[in-house]
């Protein structure tokens, strides 16, 4: 058994915590807004406009995570987010297989991330888009948030909340000045997917989803923020709303401003730049400087997401569910094993999917995977704060049990609903249409002999605390 008292950042040698609100709302801020909305309506142009009412949906189901993982982070301020919460709740082998789940979530999730964010750094570099160029580019990528984060944590929230603020700024712009440049005609066809209506909405939803993870990194990344208690559940609100109303409006905007047929070309790939551009009617100068601060953007984003791929094993190990070396601390006060493997993992995942099928494809597949990994513990954890709040009502009688059981089944239906969804609808083999499964799937196996391996050195799951 692992002696948790002397392993990891729960122990005396752990560093202070230095996130506090600001920066734990940009670690939410910035790793939900990442490059996945700028990069969503060339992914959803197969689709339609009717794509519009799909982001409004996974909106609803993202507040409704938010205001879960808030409840959940008040109750159990614990470093791992859903993980501990589902290790509580029903043991250490859902513990493992969350943890595992979140973790290719995050990995591969770069890997989605440095691949969109490639589309707008070569309206700069390797406008021919050769594969190895972009390659090497994706890499830079990935590579200098890593270093950012082994520097120590203090650096890695300084960086996440300047570009925080920077990416903000044209989806600001796009949601207010936008929307004064749309076209009604835009918005026809209303859905071009060959489906119906229903169908639709749920394949652009599973994409969607994409751009919503990172509702719950303050609570994963609790260990490293100041008052979790109060901090957490604040940051976790106000940063999904933040995101949620840009979001919306400036999806609207985009398409209002541009013709499906025009998003789905390869070469507009930078959908929001080329969105820019048509708003002020003439030249690139405004698509431009939309480029520059989506590259800042989908920095900032793989800086908060490579942190979030060293917490979740980082907290494993300190149960004992991860490999010990998961759990050690660099002289820095970091993960290092976990931030370089996660990284080399994002960085494999990036180069086979440029070297296979191009176009958007590779970008919805990658994205579709990451949501299937995240919707599982998304479920679990709505099923853990169901299991509290009905064990709560039988035992004392709390207030806002309605409000916390409506959220979580609401949750749980988007997080199942995310999952059936994850079908890269459009394609002509079946394999390529269950693709995302596949991938998930044989990640998700990897883990099996991980888990024989560990299962006899688990420490026991904590007792939950009372409501509060």
């Amino acid at each position: 058994m692992v002696d948790v008292k002397k392993t990891g950042s729960r122990s005396g040698t752990s560093p202070v915590p230095s996130l506090g609100l600001p920066q734990a709302t940009a670690l939410i801020l910035g790793s939900i807004i990442g490059v996945g909305i700028f990069n969503l309506p060339y992914s959803l142009a197969s689709i339609g406009p009717i794509s519009i009412v799909a982001m409004a949906l996974t909106t609803v189901g993202a507040v409704a995570l938010a205001l879960m993982f808030a409840a959940l982070s008040r109750r159990l301020p614990a470093d791992g987010g859903p993980y501990a919460y589902a290790r509580s709740a029903f043991g250490n082998g859902m513990g493992f297989t969350n943890a595992w789940s979140y973790w290719i979530t995050a990995w591969a999730g770069n890997a989605a991330i440095v691949t969109g964010w490639v589309f707008y750094v070569e309206k700069f570099l390797n406008k021919g888009h050769l594969a190895g160029w972009s390659i090497v580019i994706a890499l830079v990528g990935l590579w200098i948030p890593a270093a950012v984060n082994l520097s120590g944590v203090r650096n890695m929230g300084a960086v996440q909340l300047w570009t925080s603020i920077i990416k903000y700024v044209p989806l600001v712009l796009m949601s207010t000045l936008g929307l004064l440049t749309i076209s009604t005609g835009n918005f026809t066809p209303w859905n071009v997917s060959g489906g119906s209506n229903i169908s639709a909405i749920g394949s652009a939803m599973a994409i969607c989803l994409f751009s919503y993870l990172g509702v719950e990194t303050a609570a994963v990344a609790a260990a490293k923020v100041r008052n979790p208690e109060r901090n957490i559940p604040r940051a976790t609100v106000l940063g999904t709303l933040a995101a949620s109303v840009v979001y919306l409006l400036s999806m609207v905007a985009v398409f209002g401003s541009v013709a499906t047929t025009e998003l789905a070309k390869d070469e507009n790939k930078a959908s929001y730049s080329v969105a820019a551009d048509a708003m002020v009617g003439g030249g690139s100068w405004a698509g431009t400087l939309v480029a520059i601060a989506v590259i800042i953007s989908g920095f900032g984003a793989l800086n908060g997401w490579t942190m979030i791929c060293a917490e979740m094993p980082l907290a494993a190990a300190q149960d004992g569910l991860f490999p010990a070396a998961f759990g050690r601390l660099s002289g820095r006060g970091v993960p290092a094993v976990g931030i370089i493997a996660s990284t080399v993992l994002a960085s494999i995942a990036m180069a086979v999917s440029f070297m296979g099928t191009s176009g958007a494809a590779v970008f919805n597949t990658l994205v579709l995977m990451t949501g299937i990994t995240a919707a599982i513990p998304y479920a679990f954890s709505a099923l853990a704060q169901l299991k509290w709040r009905i064990r709560d009502r039988r035992e004392l009688h709390t207030p806002r049990f309605a409000r916390d059981a409506t959220v979580a089944v609401v949750s749980l239906i988007f997080s199942i609903l995310f999952i059936w969804y994850s079908r890269n609808t459009g394609q002509d083999h079946w394999y390529q249409v269950w693709g995302p499964f596949l991938m998930a799937g044989v990640a998700m196996a990897i883990g099996i002999p991980v888990y024989l391996l560990m299962r006899t050195r688990m420490t026991e799951p904590p007792p939950v605390p009372d409501y509060h």
